[in-house]
């Protein structure tokens, strides 16, 4: 049987039709991805504090009250309704936290126009690392006030908070105190729940990419 022309564009119309169709239903049945909820219990033993490694539900971030480069109080309520990036620097340090400060000046970037977006950075020299530092600090990498807090403060809490909340370092068992020091290149993701939802090296471009597209992830959850 010898088909027209008018035929054969119907039968390419006929499957452009059903090849949308299968394409949509796809994109509609596919599960969306979704990033882990970590809790004690699911890391490794040594970035753990003893007392919390048994626990496996219900993680968060403790409350805490630090100064940012500004001079302005920021305690977690400054971050309702924030996905943010927590990690932990200091502001002379000769080695990783430059490549760090390249990856978190990317991140500001690249995610600055999201409302919800923030970035945490703690000193773990607090006693060198005043407001004017931090401020100067700022002023050189360019951070976008209200994007990304450079937090000052009580060294004791804001080594607790990497331990016990962040588990961004293996824990040495310090205290805090004059001769206790942590260094690490670890950025936390950190959900809207203060929960932690993913783990990356700030000093690898290529984790950090993973990182972007891990936001954006944990954005489409609360769309």
């Amino acid at each position: 049987m010898k088909l027209q022309t008018a035929d054969w564009l119907k039968i390419i119309l006929l499957l452009v039709i059903l090849g949308g169709g299968v394409a949509l239903s796809y994109q509609i049945l596919k599960p969306q991805r979704k990033l882990p909820i970590y809790n004690p219990s699911d890391l490794d033993r040594r970035l753990v504090d003893e007392s919390l490694q048994r626990k496996g539900i219900n993680h968060r971030v403790i409350p805490f009250k630090l100064v940012n480069q500004n001079g302005d109080t920021i305690t977690e309520e400054n971050l309702e309704g924030k996905i943010y990036i927590a990690d932990f620097f200091f502001t002379i340090c000769p080695d990783i936290c430059k490549d760090m400060a390249v990856q978190k000046r990317r991140l500001q970037e690249e995610l600055k126009e999201a409302a919800d977006f923030a970035i945490v950075s703690h000193s773990v020299t607090p006693e060198i690392d005043s407001v004017p530092v931090l401020r100067a600090y700022a002023d050189r990498q360019g951070a976008v006030t209200g994007k990304w807090h450079l937090l000052t403060g009580d060294k004791p809490q804001i080594y607790k908070l990497a331990r016990e909340s962040y588990f961004a370092v293996l824990d040495e068992g310090g205290e805090g105190d004059e001769s206790d020091f942590i260094h690490t290149e670890n950025f936390v993701l950190v959900d809207k729940e203060k929960r932690i939802r993913g783990f990356y090296d700030g000093t690898s471009a290529e984790d950090v990419d993973r990182l972007i597209e891990d936001f954006y992830v944990l954005q489409a959850e609360y769309e």
